[in-house]
């Protein structure tokens, strides 16, 4: 039974609900690219904002290792009364080399991306000149990322809001300009995506002034950041988590190759369902970096009192959301189905696969809130090792259960979540025993 803490409550949910928010505001801006360049007089530069924004989407997920580790690192020093500006410093060293290395391999990143992406000679060259623009705010989008760490990691969590907000209004506006008024297509969607994340990356910096000019920058140990061993700490972590988040990505395009594969309806279909776990996921990871800036602060301070309540108290939200969650797919399932498409092949292969949807909440939910409690502790190795298992055990699952279609895809995909977060539990528990 979990001791009531209503003060504990508070907090999680005072560190939460601009996350929340942040998380459930973030597909908008994709969603305003889309609409922009989908009112041109041609499919084809829908198609090349389409391919390109994928190449981001996996080229960016898979570097958000920058904000995990930033951000316990960063709770973990804050706890420990230790200075948190040189975290910070280092990540934004980390993240300024990572993204000019980015630059450089644009030409390569492009052909991989494109042959690997497909689609015609007109599409590619589209989306050849959208990748090599937007590619240009990759230090910005990566300092994103440390910033949003650091913020997180501090209490801070209504500066990634604030960010958020600045990049999408300002995203919209740049589209707007540049697309519908000016003409610039592909290429207005594109500088618009760039610009404002340096706009981001300057609201963050401002936001964030406080913490770190001015008698922050004046106390920073002489020669912090020409210390070695904790930048290779760092990156050991940031390695970590960059593998086990592409071990993530891999099970996610099987998943979507072996849907492509069973027809355009059953691929259609997933694409909508995949929707609900978007949904779930960007509820949950509020609660998720509340565990991270707590258990960080906790295991900083090396107190194992509040280090058990921030892990009960933010798995007891969790599961509260994860119930509602439930709730809400059972009773908003078919309409939401509806809301997404009026294709009717597409809503009704939906609608018959939609309750292994209303299994996620059940099986997911456990794996994205220690994903929080592991970021917040640093064990970076355990996550990696966990996500491996967990997708060692997919592939076979899958295999056994081809023969049942794309039933047969989500049980699998059921199965990695779950296993997840049995694996993971698993860890903590051997670790919390330990520890005694």
């Amino acid at each position: 039974m979990i001791a009531k803490d209503p003060a504990l409550d508070r907090r999680i949910w005072m560190l939460a609900w601009p996350l929340l928010l942040s998380n459930i505001t973030a597909p908008l801006l994709g969603l305003v690219d889309t609409a922009v360049v989908g009112h041109l007089d041609s499919p084809v530069y829908l198609a090349a904002v389409a391919l390109g924004s994928n190449v981001f989407m996996f080229l960016y997920f898979s570097f958000n290792f920058l904000r995990m580790g930033t951000t316990g690192f960063t709770s973990q020093a804050r706890g420990a009364g230790e200075a948190t500006l040189v975290v910070l410093l280092r990540a934004l060293l980390l993240s300024t080399l990572v993204g000019s290395a980015l630059i450089l391999l644009r030409p390569l990143l492009s052909d991989v991306a494109l042959w690997l992406l497909g689609g015609s000679d007109e599409v590619q060259g589209l989306a050849r000149e959208y990748i090599g623009i937007r590619i240009l705010g990759a230090p910005a989008a990566l300092g994103n990322f440390a910033l949003i760490g650091f913020a997180i990691g501090l209490h801070r969590t209504s500066v990634p809001l604030k960010m958020t907000v600045l990049m999408h209004s300002s995203n919209v506006l740049l589209d707007v300009l540049l697309v519908q008024v000016w003409h610039f297509d592909v290429r207005g969607v594109a500088v618009a995506s760039a610009v404002s994340e340096y706009l981001g990356l300057a609201g963050g910096l401002f936001w964030l002034r406080r913490e770190i000019f001015g008698a922050a920058w004046r106390a920073l140990p002489v020669g912090a950041l020409k210390q070695v061993a904790p930048m290779l700490q760092l990156l050991a972590v940031n390695r970590d988590i960059f593998i086990r988040s592409l071990t993530l990505l891999t099970v996610f395009f099987f998943f979507t190759a072996q849907g492509a594969r069973l027809g355009d309806t059953v691929l259609a279909a997933n694409a909508v369902l995949i929707t609900f776990l978007l949904l779930l996921s960007n509820t949950l990871d509020g609660f998720a970096n509340a565990a991270e800036a707590l258990v960080g602060d906790a295991t900083g301070r090396r107190d194992r009192r509040a280090l058990d309540a921030a892990v009960a108290g933010t798995g007891k939200w969790t599961l509260i959301i994860a119930a509602a969650a439930l709730l809400a797919f059972v009773a908003g399932g078919g309409p939401l189905i509806r809301l997404l498409t009026d294709l009717p092949g597409v809503r009704d292969t939906a609608t018959t696969y939609l309750p292994w949807m209303l299994l996620l909440p059940l099986t997911a939910s456990a794996g994205f809130w220690l994903d929080g409690v592991f970021v917040g502790a640093t064990l970076a190795r355990q996550m990696r090792n966990t996500m491996m298992v967990a997708t060692a055990l997919f592939f076979p699952v899958w295999w056994l259960t081809s023969g049942w279609g794309n039933h047969g895809l989500w049980l699998a995909m059921n199965l990695f979540m779950a296993s997840r977060g049995v694996l993971m539990g698993w860890v903590w528990y051997r670790i919390s025993a330990w520890a005694e």
